[in-house]
């Protein structure tokens, strides 16, 4: 019995017979049939990145896929003949690359580098986990730290990092052991404040500035800055409170100051020397052509701007007839 074909396959099946059969005088023919068992194309479905290849490139070294595609591990197959695969097919391009060349360039992130190599476990391809491996660790050991702050640990070391570096210089001293007295109830936050503005600092102006950490002073909490090689400004955070019953040390936090110190030193970056407009501008060493300089005009630009926290005083432990004095 014969039923009469209606639809798309009546369609394909009268374009089928239109065409001309053979092939057209001069045009060339094509063979779609595999020379080898090796070279039979299969679909793979990488975690929904769909791939082509052959059985030669699957297995062709000893991997995980060839295990799978000769039988020796069970495959998924679709209803359309693709092979799925659980994992993600970002970097499954890469592999099947590899496999095909023996090599491939690697990714420069690190973060990708990272994933390729999980890859490459994964499918147990040994040359390319090595390649990876050994690019993390040439990644790794020419990593440059973004902020280095050299620690000091002696007056002596302290002058060679200042002789050495061309860089302006902005050097923070705490120590809490430093203290003969109680602390009022807030130094220690305000002291962490200093710390805190610190590590800031030293983030935003790290390519500019050079930043020194010295916890072996004599101070407890004291800033300097330098400009080719000699102390431009100071800013000490404690001072004494004369409390009733006894006295007190206090830590302050004066960040408008400190940050506008750090301002000043960039004027100091540059080898050619302080602008001379812009140190009248910041209250440095005064501006004007070399020939009017006074004596006075000379000292200036080795004086030392030292900016203490006000002492307060809320009992009188002196003697009778002497006057109150604040000290800057």
């Amino acid at each position: 019995m014969s039923a009469e074909a209606s639809g798309p396959a009546a369609v394909a099946g009268s374009l089928d017979a239109a065409k001309p059969s053979g092939p057209e005088p001069g045009s060339p023919t094509f063979s779609l049939k595999p020379l080898t068992p090796n070279s039979k194309y299969v679909k793979l479905n990488v975690g929904g990145s769909l791939h082509y290849t052959t059985l030669r490139t699957l297995t062709g070294q000893d991997t995980k896929l060839k295990a799978m595609f000769s039988g020796r591990l069970e495959v998924l197959t679709d209803a359309g003949g693709w092979v799925l695969i659980d994992r993600s097919g970002r970097h499954f391009g890469t592999i099947l690359n590899y496999l095909r060349d023996g090599s491939v360039p690697l990714p420069e992130s690190t973060q990708e580098l990272g994933e390729l190599l999980g890859e490459a476990r994964y499918y147990l391809v040994q040359g390319l986990i090595e390649d990876c491996q050994l690019a993390l660790q040439q990644k790794r050991e020419n990593m440059s730290p973004l902020c280095l702050i050299p620690m000091v640990t002696s007056p002596r070391e302290e002058q060679q990092l200042l002789a050495s570096t061309s860089k302006p210089v902005v050097k923070l001293l705490h120590n809490r052991s430093n203290n003969k007295y109680s602390y009022t109830s807030t130094s220690d936050d305000n002291l962490l404040k200093n710390i805190e503005l610190f590590d800031k600092l030293a983030l935003r102006f790290h390519g500019r500035l050079l930043f020194l950490k010295d916890v072996l002073g004599d101070e407890i909490c004291c800033w300097s800055f330098y400009g080719q090689g000699r102390k431009i400004a100071e800013v000490c955070c404690t001072s004494i409170v004369y409390a009733t019953e006894k006295k007190q040390t206090k830590v302050e936090f004066p960040e408008a100051r400190i940050f506008e110190e750090t301002l000043n030193i960039l004027i100091y970056e540059t080898p050619r020397g302080p602008d001379p407009a812009l140190l009248e501008a910041t209250g440095g060493a005064a501006g004007g052509s070399g020939a009017g300089r006074g004596e006075d005009e000379e000292n200036r630009e080795h004086r030392v701007r030292r900016i203490h926290v006000r002492r307060h005083i809320t009992h009188d432990e002196r003697p009778h007839g002497q006057q109150i004095v604040f000290k800057d």
